[in-house]
C-alpha cells in the first residue's frame, strides 16, 4: 500500500512540475514569433517591414489590453481577473501572422506551431480557457493581417536564361536579392 502512496505521490508532483514548465515556456515562447520577425527585418534591412511589424504589434497589445480592461473574467485557476484575451497567445500570434504575411509560409509554419504551443499551453497551465486563447489569437492574427504586406525586395536581379541543346528547350529562371 506504501508503494501504491508513493507512486500517487509522484504522479502528482510529475503533473506540477510539468504544469509549471508548460506555463514558464510558454511565457517565453511567446515572444518568439515576434523576436524572429524583428531579427528578420533588421538582417533584411527591410525598414517598411519594421515599421509595420511595430504598428501591428503595438496595436495588438493595446487592443488586448483594452479588452482586458473592459471585461473582467476570472482565470480559470482564480489568480486574477483578467482572463480574456489571453495576451501570450496574442502576442504569439501577431508575430506569426507577420512572418507569414510578409516573409512566406516558411516562416509562418513554425511560427504558428509555437503560437499553437502557447495557446495550449496556457489553456493546459489552467491560466485560459479556449476562449480566451481564440480571442487573443483572433486579436494577433488580425492586427498583423492589417499591416503586414508580403515583402518585395527592392534591389532584385532577375535573369532569364534559355535552355537549347540536345533536342530539349527550355527557360531557366533565377532571382537574387542584393
Amino acid at each position: 500500500m506504501k508503494i501504491i502512496h508513493t507512486l500517487i505521490l509522484m504522479l502528482i508532483l510529475t503533473a506540477s512540475v510539468q504544469a509549471q514548465f508548460v506555463e514558464k515556456s510558454t511565457t517565453v515562447l511567446c515572444l518568439v514569433p515576434s523576436a524572429t520577425a524583428a531579427v528578420n527585418t533588421l538582417a533584411r534591412h527591410d525598414r517598411r517591414g519594421l515599421l509595420q511589424l511595430a504598428l501591428s504589434s503595438a496595436t495588438c497589445i493595446a487592443v488586448n489590453y483594452g479588452l482586458e480592461a473592459a471585461i473582467t473574467k476570472k482565470r480559470p485557476d482564480g489568480t486574477g481577473q483578467h482572463a480574456f484575451p489571453s495576451t501570450h497567445t496574442a502576442a504569439a500570434f501577431n508575430g506569426a501572422t507577420f512572418l507569414a504575411r510578409r516573409y512566406g509560409w516558411q516562416w509562418g509554419v513554425p511560427a504558428y506551431a509555437i503560437a499553437a504551443y502557447v495557446g495550449w499551453g496556457r489553456v493546459h497551465a489552467d491560466k485560459h480557457d479556449w476562449w480566451d486563447v481564440l480571442g487573443g489569437a483572433a486579436i494577433g492574427t488580425g492586427t498583423a493581417l492589417i499591416f503586414a504586406r508580403p515583402f518585395a525586395a527592392k534591389n532584385a536581379d532577375i535573369t532569364f536564361s534559355p535552355i537549347i541543346g540536345g533536342g530539349k528547350y527550355g527557360l531557366s529562371a533565377a532571382i537574387r536579392w542584393f
